[in-house]
């Protein structure tokens, strides 16, 4: 079963649609003793960083997310500002980020953008795997549709797990063992968001 975490934030009704389609039993919960009989958890997540960690913070829900993920093991995956959530920082606000992933948030370089590129980036992108992810599986060139201004800079190059290129060559997700994150969003993105919505639930 897989909890997609209510904090107040996030594409909650298409993210539990697309799981239903894929015929992967998940509920969109905000109460600590549903959530903890989760096997998977989402973490969410749209708009501004500050807003995202400050309501997360405030649902009382962190420390039973953290207790799951760090000392029952179970498996998170972050969706768009629930990934960048993942690290350290970010460049778009003062509040901490989770630390579960040694990185921090950046904006979109435009210095280092062809002109007519605009931020935020609202396309559908080509995404290259790297490092073995098994979050991509029975993925030929996948594609994703993403909606940011920001993106990922993870200290370890090893913790990256995919790339896309928006002018240049960015973080399109991160990853540690059970702890996953994607900057896009796998519920617009169709047969690939399916398959990779499917392979956490099924591979992790």
């Amino acid at each position: 079963m897989v909890a997609i975490v209510n904090y107040g934030v996030g594409n909650l009704a298409s993210i539990s649609n697309m799981f239903r389609k894929i015929g992967v039993p998940a509920f969109i919960t905000n109460d600590v003793a549903q959530l903890e009989k989760a096997e998977k958890i989402i973490l969410p997540g749209i708009g501004a960083f500050d807003h995202c960690m400050q309501q997360f913070n405030a649902s009382g829900l962190r420390p039973t997310v953290e207790n799951m993920v760090f000392n029952k093991r179970v498996p998170v995956l972050g969706v768009c500002v629930g990934c960048q959530m993942l690290v350290e920082a970010s460049e778009e606000g003062t509040e901490p980020g989770l630390g579960w992933l040694k990185g921090k948030v950046i904006k979109f370089k435009k210095d280092q953008l062809p002109q007519g590129y605009k931020v935020p980036h609202m396309s559908w992108a080509d995404t290259r795997p790297v490092n073995d992810s098994r979050i991509y599986n029975g993925m030929a060139e996948p594609r994703f549709y993403f909606v940011h201004s920001y993106h990922i800079l993870a200290n370890d190059p090893a913790s990256v797990t995919a790339f896309a290129n928006y002018g240049y060559e960015f973080t399109a997700s991160v990853g540690e063992g059970h702890i996953q994150g994607v900057q896009f969003h796998p519920e617009k993105s169709h047969k690939f968001g399916m398959q990779l919505y499917s392979n956490f639930a099924k591979l992790f």
